[in-house]
């Protein structure tokens, strides 16, 4: 059986170390490059593709660093509990989440439409944000794109609604069988 230029694909980035050329070249230079890039095409066709990109006006990718570990914070001089005084905490939301934040903060007049994963090394995560312009003429003429065009997708990644936020916030199918929503704290104090 023949296999598609896309299955090719998936199947390199299944083990980017050992089969995706250039691989580690990459990742130091990214290393050097500034945290938020603007890039011509996406480095995994068949992932964009899958997430709704299409090589059309109005559609623009961005590789996104982020730094990995815990959010250090500036530990506080006084008037605080021990308890309080942590300065390493654990944020609930994904890399993947904060990286579309930070793509969405740059690029205020785009929306998010979805983002993946390209790599990481010692330092960092690098994801890849599709971003879509909704007042575009072609985004509002496209059928699958359309609805971003609308009032109510503004500032869907600020409010949790792309699917990396939904799935930091427990929004998958597995857990709302599971009761986590609207909070555990709220359901054992309702009793149920």
């Amino acid at each position: 059986m023949v296999r598609g230029l896309y299955h090719v694909l998936r199947e390199l980035w299944k083990k980017p170390e050992e089969r995706v050329p250039d691989y580690k070249t990459r990742l130091i230079e990214w290393r050097k490059g500034p945290a938020i890039v603007k890039l011509e095409k996406p480095t995994r066709l068949d992932r964009a593709r899958s997430l709704g990109y299409k090589a059309k006006k109005g559609i623009i990718v961005v590789r996104v660093r982020v730094r990995r570990g815990g959010r250090k914070r500036t530990r506080p001089k006084a008037g605080r509990r021990s308890k309080r005084m942590t300065a390493r905490k654990t944020l609930k939301m994904s890399y993947q989440w904060v990286a579309e934040m930070r793509a969405a903060r740059k690029y205020r007049n785009l929306e998010v439409l979805n983002s993946y994963w390209v790599g990481k090394d010692g330092q960092y995560y690098y994801y890849e944000v599709i971003l879509v312009d909704p007042n575009r003429p072609e985004i509002k003429a496209d059928k699958e794109l359309s609805w971003l065009a609308s009032g109510k997708h503004k500032g869907r990644v600020f409010r949790g609604l792309t699917s990396a936020a939904k799935k930091s916030r427990g929004l998958r199918k597995k857990s709302r069988e599971m009761k986590v929503r609207p909070s555990l704290r709220a359901h054992r104090r309702r009793g149920k």
